[in-house]
């Protein structure tokens, strides 16, 4: 294991007063958690009301409903009008969920969750093969992962927090269900691990800029900027495979559902576009298995074909 892997130790100027109203929140949150699961969900509404009424969820509403606009034309506006008001419904249980994956017990996780599709992720490794675990992002993706690693670990990709407090909280949750954290940007420990017959957690699906990128189809839009990262790694790390994954709220309010899908073949694959036109296939896949949950409130196609072109979200 890297020293980027390692857990980071606690520094003693955590204790400095200009993070006590961290700690102090912290300890608050913690203290919520220790409510009932349906007592959660309840309070969970309430800071959905609060992000919607403030100014940054004014307008991460508004980027949802514009991403959900382009990529289902066909839906009607009252579709449209629902699949926003369920997403921000989400988003207050996904700030609970990321505090009941990173403090809850192992208990209390399985307890409320229940896990499909074990055999996929078996079979890869009884091949010795190196798994690109495709986790696209769920609002409830903290939570999914955690309850991943209770039943198959890995090692978790993540990007530092600017704030080394909440850096140390974060890596400190993440790593409890994982083998190891890489940084994302640490391509060459990914490949490493790859080859080793590990499994990497792989998010593709988001806009990471110009760099590294190809315009194939996602959804309704033609042109959407998609990393080549998934041929780098595939073609690096030959005897891997693509499995995808779906960690969904029950609608019933019974907790969750973590589902494996069959490994997806790419050997036919055999240039970049080809590549992330299929991944993008296998990301819409595992979207629709809950729309609502999904993080429409990224500007998805922010990076256009041409610098020139016009910007998608005149908000």
């Amino acid at each position: 294991m890297s020293d980027k892997t390692k857990f980071p130790p606690f520094q003693t100027a955590f204790l400095a007063p200009k993070y006590w109203g961290l700690w102090f929140g912290l300890g608050f949150f913690r203290l919520i958690l220790l409510l009932p699961y349906p007592i959660l969900l309840k309070i969970s509404k309430g800071l959905s009301q609060l992000f919607k009424m403030a100014k940054f969820g004014k307008y991460r509403t508004a980027i949802a409903k514009r991403n959900l606009e382009l990529c289902f034309p066909d839906y009607s506006e009252n579709e449209i009008a629902e699949l926003v008001e369920k997403n921000t419904e989400s988003v207050g249980m996904a700030i609970i969920e990321t505090g009941m994956a990173w403090f809850w017990s192992d208990k209390r996780i399985l307890k409320w969750s229940k896990f499909e599709g074990l055999e996929h992720l078996k079979q890869a490794e009884k091949e010795q093969n190196g798994i690109l675990l495709v986790g696209v992002h769920f609002l409830t993706l903290e939570l999914g992962a955690r309850i991943m690693g209770l039943h198959h670990q890995g090692i978790g990709v993540y990007r530092p927090n600017d704030n080394p407090l909440l850096d140390w909280i974060q890596f400190r949750g993440r790593v409890r269900s994982n083998k190891a954290l890489l940084n994302r940007k640490d391509l060459r420990g990914m490949i490493k691990a790859l080859r080793q017959g590990e499994m990497i957690w792989y998010a593709p699906d988001h806009d990471y800029g110009r760099k590294n990128t190809v315009f194939v189809p996602f959804f309704n839009v033609q042109q959407t900027a998609t990393t080549t990262g998934t041929r780098m790694l595939l073609r690096s790390a030959p005897n891997t495979v693509v499995i995808p994954f779906s960690p969904v709220r029950n609608q019933d309010g019974s907790g969750y559902t973590l589902t494996v899908s069959p490994a997806v073949d790419f050997s036919h694959c055999t240039n970049d576009v080809d590549t992330a036109t299929l991944m993008n296939k296998v990301v819409e896949k595992e979207i629709m298995n809950a729309p609502e949950q999904y993080m429409w409130l990224h500007r998805r196609f922010k990076t256009r074909p041409d610098e020139n072109d016009p910007n998608l979200y005149n908000l």
